[in-house]
This record gives C-alpha cells, sequence and structure tokens, in this order.
C-alpha cells in the first residue's frame, strides 16, 4: 500500500519499501496486545508497566507500518509514522514519542521518570492503535 508521505520517507533513506508478511504482522500484533494486556495489570510496578505499554506500543506501531509494506529501523519514526498509516491524531502518537524519550533516559543514562499519567496515556494510545490496526481493511476483528 504505496502512501506518498511514506514514499518521501523511502526516497531521503528513512524507511524502507520491504513486502508485507503476514506471519510477522500476525506476532507483532501478538505481542502488542499481550504486552498491552500486561500493561494493565495494576499489581505490578509503574516502571514495569510502563516497560510494557512501551513495547506494546511499539510491536503494535511496527505492525501498522509493516501492514502498509514499510520497514524503519528507527523506533521513533515508526510512531511518527502513525498519523499516515493510522491516520493516528498528532497528541496519541506524541505520547509515545515522549514514552519513547523516557524509555531511552532509562535504558541509557540510568534515569527513570515515568509518572502515572504518562503511563495511562501510553496504555490509552496503545489501545487506540490496536483498534484502527483490527479495523484495516482484511484484518479480523478478534
Amino acid at each position: 500500500m504505496s502512501n506518498d508521505k511514506l514514499d518521501k520517507l523511502v526516497k531521503i533513506n528513512q524507511l524502507h519499501v520491504e513486502p508485507f508478511s503476514q506471519s510477522e504482522f500476525d506476532g507483532l500484533m501478538q505481542s502488542g496486545k499481550i504486552r498491552l494486556k500486561d500493561a494493565q495489570n495494576e499489581s505490578l510496578s509503574v516502571e514495569s508497566r510502563f516497560d510494557l505499554a512501551y513495547n506494546a506500543s511499539h510491536a503494535l506501531s511496527l505492525a501498522a507500518l509493516r501492514w502498509h509494506g514499510y520497514r524503519s529501523g528507527s523506533r521513533y519514526l515508526v510512531f511518527q509514522c502513525l498519523r499516515h498509516t493510522l491516520e493516528l491524531p498528532n497528541e496519541l502518537w506524541r505520547v509515545m514519542d515522549t514514552a519513547h524519550r523516557k524509555r531511552n533516559l532509562a535504558e541509557y543514562e540510568g534515569h527513570m521518570d515515568v509518572d502515572q499519567g504518562l503511563l495511562e496515556a501510553l496504555i490509552r494510545a496503545a489501545i487506540e492503535v490496536a483498534d484502527r490496526i483490527d479495523h484495516l481493511p482484511g484484518q479480523n476483528i478478534a
């Protein structure tokens, strides 16, 4: 599925065209939905839930990009492309972008700065991504 905005990113080597793989897509969706469900487990720490929600949002966002026949090696770009792959409103993909920056601080500098508000916003955004993917043409809503 060609998309003019995404094709422009291909031209500047930010995205790559790659044929859709149903098995990869299914794996990303399964991984994302399992992590998203686990992220909602309030018996876990906020930090663990954030990690689960972040990884769920990335898997789901990558599934949307792959559904369109593109791949990116850049996590942040996968989130930014949501406005083109799923017509996700800016305020939702920006939550994921903020989470990405917080995740990088934790991973690379050992500074975990996550609050309940960001966690809840990230979970809501990931749920919206999963719902929009479920409604893509040809998808079976489970």
